[in-house]
């Protein structure tokens, strides 16, 4: 047997194998996103059972296959009970997940994604904070976390640090002041707020991120704005989202 590793991660997600079996996708800090397997985790009361699904987050010990890990046993010290428990929340928390393991990379530090995904099942769990609003958030910081955001404090016009900006080009994912609002093709007239908050999502620190709200009009053009820069960069439908857009229509 290989020597037994120690991981800090988070489950993305977990799908039966063979009788009895679980294999499992493990976000972590150590080893980026890796596949494990789970021996006997679909008995009746296997010490495996609760630590081998979707969204907790622990320390797994594990050891190493050949294409695979396989786990020992696990430390799990967030559970997110209040997400499990609430079928809004569990659409937003599978499609979070699909997208952290979209970007994730094996032997990649996943520290600051695993970091943004627990800060957002968190913020899922707190019935006073808007989940469209924790969705748009997480969307766009994980596309920035990744390096596919555009400047949102700069005009693409001009170049310069302003204010006022004002617009915003869905055909070149650019921002622009009111000086050069005339080159925003397919343009999302932007309210202060809006870019205020683009720029909150984009900049702030991850322990103040979900702290935030907005009025309707700001929600809707923070919407418009990040729907577009998602279907610029990212290239995979995820099935998550198919059912969490259904939930947002019958909530809406």
């Amino acid at each position: 047997m290989s020597d037994i590793t120690e991981v800090t991660g988070i489950v993305l997600s977990a799908m039966p194998v063979g009788e009895f079996d679980r294999r499992i996708v493990i976000l972590t800090k150590e080893r980026g996103k890796i596949a494990a397997f789970a021996k006997g985790a679909r008995r009746p009361n296997s010490p495996l059972t609760g630590i081998t699904r979707p969204f907790v987050f622990g320390t797994f010990q594990v050891y190493e296959g050949r294409t695979s890990y396989t786990i020992r046993q696990a430390n799990i010290t967030a559970y997110f009970e209040e997400i499990i428990s609430d079928f809004d929340a569990v659409c937003y928390a599978y499609y979070f997940a699909e997208l952290a393991d979209y970007y994730g990379r094996e032997n990649l530090d996943a520290s600051v994604m695993i970091n943004l995904l627990y800060a957002a099942l968190k913020a899922l769990g707190r019935k006073n904070l808007s989940k469209p609003l924790i969705r748009l958030t997480y969307e766009l910081r994980i596309i920035a976390i990744n390096g596919e955001s555009p400047d949102f404090f700069v005009c693409q016009g001009c170049g310069k640090e302003k204010e006022h900006l004002v617009s915003f080009s869905k055909s070149t994912l650019g921002i622009y002041c009111a000086d050069c609002a005339d080159y925003a093709h397919m343009s999302v007239k932007l309210e202060d707020s809006t870019v205020h908050a683009l720029q909150y999502i984009t900049g702030t620190p991850l322990n103040r991120l979900f702290s935030f709200a907005v009025n309707k009009n700001v929600l809707m053009q923070l919407m418009e704005v990040i729907t577009s820069v998602r279907e610029s960069v990212i290239d995979k439908k995820m099935k998550s989202f198919e059912m969490l857009s259904i939930q947002e229509e019958l909530n809406a």
